[in-house]
Protein backbone atom coordinates (compact mmCIF):
# COMPACT_ATOMS: atom_id res chain seq x y z
CA UNK A 1 0.00 0.00 0.00
CA UNK A 2 0.82 3.57 -0.95
CA UNK A 3 1.73 5.82 1.55
CA UNK A 4 2.05 10.30 1.37
CA UNK A 5 3.94 11.83 4.51
CA UNK A 6 2.89 15.10 4.13
CA UNK A 7 4.31 18.22 6.32
CA UNK A 8 5.83 21.38 5.33
CA UNK A 9 10.20 22.33 5.29
CA UNK A 10 11.76 21.94 9.11
CA UNK A 11 8.77 18.95 10.13
CA UNK A 12 11.29 16.15 10.14
CA UNK A 13 10.55 14.01 6.79
CA UNK A 14 14.13 13.56 6.05
CA UNK A 15 14.88 12.55 9.65
CA UNK A 16 11.35 9.83 9.37
CA UNK A 17 13.14 8.91 6.07
CA UNK A 18 16.71 8.19 7.84
CA UNK A 19 15.14 6.55 10.64
CA UNK A 20 12.79 4.41 8.45
CA UNK A 21 15.86 3.26 6.24
CA UNK A 22 18.01 2.20 9.46
CA UNK A 23 15.65 -0.03 11.21
CA UNK A 24 15.04 -1.91 7.48
CA UNK A 25 18.51 -2.04 6.83
CA UNK A 26 19.22 -3.53 9.99
CA UNK A 27 16.78 -6.36 9.85
CA UNK A 28 18.38 -6.79 6.45
CA UNK A 29 15.94 -5.95 4.06
CA UNK A 30 16.35 -3.27 1.08
CA UNK A 31 15.09 -0.06 0.58
CA UNK A 32 15.24 2.35 -2.65
CA UNK A 33 15.48 5.88 -1.98
CA UNK A 34 14.94 8.13 -4.44
CA UNK A 35 14.07 11.81 -5.10
CA UNK A 36 13.29 14.31 -8.24
CA UNK A 37 16.37 16.19 -7.90
CA UNK A 38 19.90 15.33 -7.17
CA UNK A 39 20.21 18.33 -3.88
CA UNK A 40 17.18 16.12 -2.64
CA UNK A 41 18.60 12.63 -3.24
CA UNK A 42 21.79 14.02 -1.44
CA UNK A 43 19.85 14.42 1.58
CA UNK A 44 18.75 10.69 2.12
CA UNK A 45 21.22 7.72 2.51
CA UNK A 46 22.44 5.74 -0.86
CA UNK A 47 19.45 8.63 -2.56
CA UNK A 48 19.64 8.39 -6.39
CA UNK A 49 17.17 10.77 -8.78
CA UNK A 50 13.79 8.68 -9.74
CA UNK A 51 14.46 8.89 -13.31
CA UNK A 52 18.15 7.29 -12.35
CA UNK A 53 17.14 4.60 -10.51
CA UNK A 54 14.05 3.27 -12.32
CA UNK A 55 15.04 4.99 -15.61
CA UNK A 56 11.61 6.78 -15.85
CA UNK A 57 11.71 8.76 -19.59
CA UNK A 58 12.55 12.21 -19.46
CA UNK A 59 9.63 12.78 -21.90
CA UNK A 60 7.01 10.75 -19.87
CA UNK A 61 3.53 10.35 -21.42
CA UNK A 62 0.27 8.87 -20.05
CA UNK A 63 1.21 5.37 -21.37
CA UNK A 64 5.00 5.22 -20.64
CA UNK A 65 6.77 2.28 -18.63
CA UNK A 66 10.28 2.87 -16.98
CA UNK A 67 12.84 0.86 -19.07
CA UNK A 68 13.55 -2.10 -16.81
CA UNK A 69 14.70 -5.05 -18.81
CA UNK A 70 14.06 -8.89 -17.63
CA UNK A 71 16.49 -10.47 -16.48
CA UNK A 72 19.14 -7.77 -15.35
CA UNK A 73 20.26 -6.12 -11.98
CA UNK A 74 17.82 -3.67 -11.53
CA UNK A 75 14.78 -6.24 -12.09
CA UNK A 76 16.87 -8.71 -9.49
CA UNK A 77 16.82 -5.59 -7.22
CA UNK A 78 13.11 -4.79 -7.40
CA UNK A 79 11.82 -8.48 -6.68
CA UNK A 80 14.10 -8.26 -3.47
CA UNK A 81 12.92 -4.72 -2.25
CA UNK A 82 10.83 -3.97 0.97
CA UNK A 83 10.45 -0.56 0.50
CA UNK A 84 10.17 2.44 -2.05
CA UNK A 85 10.50 5.85 -0.19
CA UNK A 86 10.37 8.72 -2.99
CA UNK A 87 10.88 12.12 -1.63
CA UNK A 88 9.95 15.45 -3.20
CA UNK A 89 7.33 13.44 -4.55
CA UNK A 90 4.73 15.95 -5.37
CA UNK A 91 7.33 17.50 -7.93
CA UNK A 92 6.99 14.75 -10.41
CA UNK A 93 4.00 14.85 -12.72
CA UNK A 94 1.77 12.28 -12.55
CA UNK A 95 2.87 10.03 -15.67
CA UNK A 96 6.00 9.23 -13.55
CA UNK A 97 4.25 7.66 -11.25
CA UNK A 98 1.57 5.95 -13.25
CA UNK A 99 5.04 4.64 -15.12
CA UNK A 100 6.44 3.19 -12.35
CA UNK A 101 3.18 1.15 -11.26
CA UNK A 102 3.05 -0.27 -14.75
CA UNK A 103 6.15 -1.66 -14.42
CA UNK A 104 6.33 -2.99 -10.92
CA UNK A 105 3.36 -4.70 -11.50
CA UNK A 106 4.63 -6.16 -14.96
CA UNK A 107 7.78 -7.20 -12.76
CA UNK A 108 6.23 -8.34 -9.60
CA UNK A 109 3.33 -9.78 -11.18
CA UNK A 110 5.66 -13.07 -12.39
CA UNK A 111 6.88 -13.80 -8.81
CA UNK A 112 3.56 -13.63 -7.87
CA UNK A 113 0.52 -13.53 -9.98
CA UNK A 114 -1.84 -11.77 -7.26
CA UNK A 115 0.61 -8.92 -8.11
CA UNK A 116 -0.58 -7.80 -11.23
CA UNK A 117 -4.46 -6.51 -9.26
CA UNK A 118 -2.23 -4.32 -6.35
CA UNK A 119 -0.85 -0.76 -6.32
CA UNK A 120 2.75 -0.64 -7.17
CA UNK A 121 3.03 -4.70 -7.71
CA UNK A 122 2.56 -4.95 -4.06
CA UNK A 123 4.99 -2.95 -2.92
CA UNK A 124 5.13 -0.61 -0.20
CA UNK A 125 5.86 2.90 -1.77
CA UNK A 126 6.20 5.75 0.84
CA UNK A 127 6.26 9.38 -0.75
CA UNK A 128 6.83 12.60 0.95
CA UNK A 129 6.38 16.08 -0.14
CA UNK A 130 4.33 19.55 0.66
CA UNK A 131 1.42 21.20 -1.47
CA UNK A 132 2.98 24.53 -0.50
CA UNK A 133 5.86 24.39 -2.32
CA UNK A 134 6.21 23.79 -6.47
CA UNK A 135 4.07 21.80 -8.12
CA UNK A 136 5.13 20.23 -11.47
CA UNK A 137 6.46 22.50 -14.03
CA UNK A 138 4.12 22.72 -17.47
CA UNK A 139 5.85 25.01 -20.00
CA UNK A 140 3.24 27.49 -20.93
CA UNK A 141 0.87 25.87 -19.01
CA UNK A 142 -2.22 27.22 -16.65
CA UNK A 143 -3.82 25.98 -13.21
CA UNK A 144 -5.61 23.54 -14.64
CA UNK A 145 -2.66 21.76 -16.48
CA UNK A 146 -0.33 22.08 -13.50
CA UNK A 147 -3.42 20.56 -11.14
CA UNK A 148 -4.05 17.59 -13.82
CA UNK A 149 -0.50 16.85 -13.97
CA UNK A 150 -0.35 16.59 -9.94
CA UNK A 151 0.07 13.48 -8.08
CA UNK A 152 -3.24 13.90 -6.57
CA UNK A 153 -5.24 14.08 -9.89
CA UNK A 154 -3.79 10.59 -10.75
CA UNK A 155 -6.07 7.58 -10.39
CA UNK A 156 -3.52 5.87 -8.15
CA UNK A 157 -4.12 8.69 -5.49
CA UNK A 158 -7.26 7.05 -4.30
CA UNK A 159 -5.26 4.53 -2.90
CA UNK A 160 -3.11 6.71 -1.52
CA UNK A 161 -2.86 6.61 2.71
CA UNK A 162 -2.16 10.11 3.72
CA UNK A 163 -0.43 11.05 7.08
CA UNK A 164 0.86 14.27 8.55
CA UNK A 165 3.57 15.46 10.23
CA UNK A 166 2.16 18.80 12.27
CA UNK A 167 4.90 19.93 14.57
CA UNK A 168 8.26 22.25 13.37
CA UNK A 169 11.22 19.91 15.14
CA UNK A 170 13.74 22.03 13.53
CA UNK A 171 12.47 25.35 15.66
CA UNK A 172 12.63 23.42 19.02
CA UNK A 173 15.74 21.63 17.72
CA UNK A 174 17.68 25.12 17.45
CA UNK A 175 16.36 27.62 19.72
CA UNK A 176 16.44 26.99 23.41
CA UNK A 177 14.74 30.62 24.69
CA UNK A 178 11.24 30.60 25.61
CA UNK A 179 10.65 33.96 23.86
CA UNK A 180 12.97 33.55 20.72
CA UNK A 181 11.25 30.31 20.33
CA UNK A 182 7.88 31.82 20.71
CA UNK A 183 8.71 34.90 17.89
CA UNK A 184 9.95 32.11 15.42
CA UNK A 185 6.82 30.26 15.88
CA UNK A 186 4.94 33.06 14.92
CA UNK A 187 6.45 33.78 11.86
CA UNK A 188 6.14 30.11 11.05
CA UNK A 189 2.73 30.23 11.37
CA UNK A 190 2.39 32.84 9.33
CA UNK A 191 4.15 31.62 6.51
CA UNK A 192 2.04 28.49 6.79
CA UNK A 193 -0.80 30.66 6.74
CA UNK A 194 0.79 32.51 3.14
CA UNK A 195 0.97 28.94 1.97
CA UNK A 196 -2.60 28.01 2.72
CA UNK A 197 -3.83 31.12 0.95
CA UNK A 198 -4.96 32.80 4.37
CA UNK A 199 -2.50 35.29 5.14
CA UNK A 200 -2.97 37.69 1.63
CA UNK A 201 -5.09 40.41 1.27
CA UNK A 202 -8.67 40.33 0.48
CA UNK A 203 -8.27 40.26 -3.80
CA UNK A 204 -5.20 37.86 -2.81
CA UNK A 205 -3.04 39.77 -4.96
CA UNK A 206 -0.77 41.04 -1.63
CA UNK A 207 0.39 39.45 1.05
CA UNK A 208 0.04 41.45 4.08
CA UNK A 209 3.46 41.78 6.31
CA UNK A 210 3.07 42.14 10.00
CA UNK A 211 4.81 45.54 10.79
CA UNK A 212 7.38 44.11 13.07
CA UNK A 213 8.58 42.44 10.15
CA UNK A 214 8.76 45.50 8.23
CA UNK A 215 12.20 47.81 7.70
CA UNK A 216 11.81 51.43 8.26
CA UNK A 217 12.08 53.96 5.27
CA UNK A 218 15.83 54.75 4.57
CA UNK A 219 17.79 56.56 2.14
CA UNK A 220 20.44 53.91 1.05
CA UNK A 221 18.57 50.70 1.60
CA UNK A 222 21.50 48.29 1.81
CA UNK A 223 22.61 49.79 4.62
CA UNK A 224 19.73 49.46 6.59
CA UNK A 225 19.20 45.76 4.99
CA UNK A 226 23.19 45.04 6.37
CA UNK A 227 22.54 46.85 9.27
CA UNK A 228 19.26 44.59 10.33
CA UNK A 229 20.92 41.54 9.24
CA UNK A 230 24.66 42.15 10.33
CA UNK A 231 24.70 44.49 13.34
CA UNK A 232 28.38 45.05 14.57
CA UNK A 233 29.83 43.73 11.33
CA UNK A 234 32.95 44.81 11.53
CA UNK A 235 33.45 43.72 14.55
CA UNK A 236 32.05 40.20 14.57
CA UNK A 237 33.48 39.42 11.38
CA UNK A 238 36.15 36.85 12.59
CA UNK A 239 33.02 34.79 14.74
CA UNK A 240 32.29 31.83 12.32
CA UNK A 241 29.01 31.16 14.24
CA UNK A 242 28.21 35.02 13.84
CA UNK A 243 28.08 34.80 9.58
CA UNK A 244 26.44 30.89 9.78
CA UNK A 245 24.01 31.84 11.75
CA UNK A 246 23.05 34.77 9.13
CA UNK A 247 22.39 35.30 5.59
CA UNK A 248 20.08 37.76 3.21
CA UNK A 249 17.97 35.94 0.58
CA UNK A 250 17.22 38.23 -2.92
CA UNK A 251 15.39 37.09 -5.77
CA UNK A 252 18.24 38.21 -8.07
CA UNK A 253 21.61 38.32 -8.97
CA UNK A 254 22.33 41.65 -9.54
CA UNK A 255 20.70 42.11 -5.70
CA UNK A 256 23.04 40.05 -4.57
CA UNK A 257 25.72 41.72 -6.55
CA UNK A 258 25.27 44.91 -5.33
CA UNK A 259 25.09 43.83 -1.43
CA UNK A 260 27.98 41.96 -1.87
CA UNK A 261 30.04 44.96 -2.92
CA UNK A 262 28.45 47.02 0.19
CA UNK A 263 29.68 44.64 2.48
CA UNK A 264 32.96 44.73 1.09
CA UNK A 265 33.25 48.00 0.99
CA UNK A 266 32.31 48.52 4.81
CA UNK A 267 34.82 45.92 6.02
CA UNK A 268 38.17 47.49 7.17
CA UNK A 269 40.24 44.94 5.24
CA UNK A 270 42.43 44.69 2.52
CA UNK A 271 40.60 43.54 -1.05
CA UNK A 272 42.22 41.27 -3.40
CA UNK A 273 40.67 41.42 -7.25
CA UNK A 274 40.47 37.80 -9.26
CA UNK A 275 39.69 38.73 -12.78
CA UNK A 276 38.28 35.72 -14.78
CA UNK A 277 39.40 34.97 -18.40
CA UNK A 278 39.03 36.87 -21.37
CA UNK A 279 38.84 34.09 -24.20
CA UNK A 280 36.88 31.14 -24.86
CA UNK A 281 38.03 28.03 -24.69
CA UNK A 282 39.58 26.49 -28.00
CA UNK A 283 37.82 23.03 -28.58
CA UNK A 284 38.24 20.65 -31.96
CA UNK A 285 35.79 21.66 -34.66
CA UNK A 286 34.83 25.08 -33.63
CA UNK A 287 35.93 27.97 -36.15
CA UNK A 288 38.59 30.43 -35.89
CA UNK A 289 36.18 33.38 -35.82
CA UNK A 290 35.31 32.88 -31.75
CA UNK A 291 36.99 36.42 -31.22
CA UNK A 292 34.15 38.27 -33.63
CA UNK A 293 31.57 35.99 -32.02
CA UNK A 294 32.60 36.14 -28.41
CA UNK A 295 34.33 39.60 -27.87
CA UNK A 296 35.85 40.69 -24.85
CA UNK A 297 33.47 43.38 -23.90
CA UNK A 298 30.63 40.60 -24.12
CA UNK A 299 32.39 37.61 -21.87
CA UNK A 300 32.49 40.48 -19.17
CA UNK A 301 29.18 41.28 -19.01
CA UNK A 302 27.53 37.83 -18.35
CA UNK A 303 26.68 37.04 -14.86
CA UNK A 304 25.22 33.69 -14.50
CA UNK A 305 24.84 32.00 -11.38
CA UNK A 306 27.39 29.25 -11.78
CA UNK A 307 30.35 31.48 -12.81
CA UNK A 308 32.43 33.88 -11.53
CA UNK A 309 31.92 37.42 -12.95
CA UNK A 310 34.86 39.47 -14.33
CA UNK A 311 35.61 40.94 -11.24
CA UNK A 312 35.36 39.15 -7.94
CA UNK A 313 37.05 40.14 -3.94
Amino acid sequence: MPFFVYGHGGIGKTFLWSTIISKLQFEGKIVLIIAMSGIGALLLPGGRTSHSRFRIPLDVTKKSTCDIKKITQLEKLILTTSLIIWDEALIANRYCFEALDRSLTDILSDKDSSNANRIFGGITVALGGDFRQILPVIPKGKKYDVMQACLSSSPLWEHVTTLKLTENMRLKKNFQCDAELDELTTFDRWLLQIGEGTGVSEDESFIEIPEDLKLSQHKNLEERIVNVVFPNLSTEIGNVDYIRERAILTAKNDTAHELNDYIIQKLQSKSKIYYSSDSTCKVAGTSNDDDILYPIEFLNTLMCSSMPNKNCN
